[in-house]
């Protein structure tokens, strides 16, 4: 698959905040994918597309015939979720993350189509780490189990595409200031395993 093109060249808008927290903004560029390290927390505005394992399956037939996506994912982020319906005057009901392993099989191709970045929960397969560092894309966790005050950062919600998949529909959100931690980077840093790796230097 060939390389996606960079987005707003090498061109980094990414500032770090006075508490340590790296604001990021939507489309991500190539350079500001470059300037995460697995650890970074960040704080991410703009825009954020949902998909899980049933939106996948219909994507992965029009990459595989190169027809047009219901979005253009080229500097985007994708967020693995599946969220609850809203209670009168809300934006969204609950809006956890869902295991990003699950969407392993599919994220290398979009990623080659521009993708920028995931947002989930958990481990990504030794094939997305690659595709991570071939095409300049970062994994991001995101809380589990705190869905309900992840919600509070959603400012806007509308249904792209797959409205009859309920839940697992395409949204677009428009988000301000939703927190996560950088986990894989494209440089081949891997928060979990540094992790591991920290707690085995310290039992020595």
């Amino acid at each position: 698959m060939p390389r996606a093109p960079a987005q707003r060249g090498d061109a980094v808008s990414v500032t770090t905040a006075a508490d340590g927290i790296k604001e990021i903004g939507t489309p991500l560029s190539d350079g500001d994918v470059e300037s995460l390290r697995a650890g970074d927390r960040v704080r991410i505005t703009g825009v954020l597309y949902t998909a899980r394992d049933a939106a996948h399956g219909r994507l992965l037939p029009l990459i595989e015939k190169g027809e047009k996506l219901p979005f253009d994912p080229r500097g985007q982020i994708i967020y693995y979720t599946g969220p609850s319906p809203a209670r009168p005057g809300d934006v969204v009901g609950s809006i956890g993350p869902t295991t990003a392993s699950r969407m392993d099989t599919f994220t290398p191709s979009l990623l080659g189509l521009g993708l920028k970045g995931t947002i989930g929960k958990g481990y990504r397969s030794q094939p997305v780490k690659d595709a991570l560092r071939a095409y300049k894309g970062v994994y991001f966790g995101a809380i589990g189990g705190a869905g309900a005050v992840l919600s509070q950062f959603i400012k806007k919600l509308s249904i792209v595409a797959y409205e009859d998949l309920g839940t697992e529909a395409i949204r677009r959100l428009e988000v301000e200031g939703f927190p996560a931690i950088v986990v894989n980077d494209c440089h081949g840093g891997d928060l979990y395993q540094d992790g591991v790796k920290a707690y085995a230097r310290e039992g020595a």
